[in-house]
């Protein structure tokens, strides 16, 4: 266990950023199971609207450094995808 103060406040501060950084996360995994919602409902402007909001938070999220920077062009990249074969079906 930690046994010097800056290894104590470090400790204090790690387990901030651990909750807030699930919070992100957990916030990302909601669009991105509304925008998976949105297209099995099959509703065009509702899956282009909630593709919006997925890609925006996916991006936040990789700025706040929760998501690499590839992993969330990956994502994006197949919710395009996603969306482009539901547009075109």
């Amino acid at each position: 266990m930690a046994n010097t103060p800056g290894s104590k406040k470090a400790v204090r501060k790690i387990a901030r950023r651990t909750e807030v950084n699930t919070a992100r996360r957990s916030r990302v995994r909601t669009y991105l199971r509304k925008f998976d919602e949105a297209v099995t409902s099959g509703d065009a402007t509702v899956a282009k609207d909630a593709f919006v909001k997925a890609q925006s938070e996916l991006m936040r999220a990789v700025t706040k450094g929760v998501v690499h920077k590839n992993t969330g062009s990956r994502k994006v990249s197949r919710l395009a995808a996603q969306l482009k074969k539901m547009s075109a079906a």
